[in-house]
């Protein structure tokens, strides 16, 4: 059943994105800059967050609640919200070297790795 609210979330989250990305695209275009994809990020952060705070604080989210809600809703509308709930997690427990590691090679990994595999399948194909 875990899987199921995972999915279900997943599904739904996916559909918010693309459809918020595409709107805040066509409506506030800014030439290049990818802006859809800005709004959905962060206004995703924004959910966590309050999702997160208020779920910690009154104690009103079951674990699958939990599932639904972070795992699939908001990691199919971004996981970029998660990145940063994981960051601020790191930080208000006192690991701040943990958190800008984590920060670092999220950022500079990943988009290395990015270009990696982007390059390199060019080369090859």
């Amino acid at each position: 059943m875990q899987y199921f609210y995972v999915a279900l979330g997943g599904a739904m989250g996916s559909m918010g994105r693309y459809a918020l990305s595409g709107w805040v695209g066509q409506s506030f275009g800014m030439g290049k800059f990818p802006i859809g994809t800005l709004m959905v990020n962060v206004l995703g952060c924004l959910v966590v967050g309050v999702l997160a705070g208020s779920a910690e604080k009154s104690q009103w989210l079951t674990a699958d609640g939990r599932l639904f809600l972070f795992v699939g809703l908001m990691g199919g509308f971004t996981t970029f919200s998660a990145f940063g709930l994981e960051t601020v997690q790191l930080v208000r427990g006192g690991d701040w070297m943990v958190a800008s590691a984590y920060v670092a090679a999220s950022v500079c990994v990943g988009l290395c790795l990015l270009a990696l595999g982007f390059y390199g399948v060019q080369k090859l194909v």
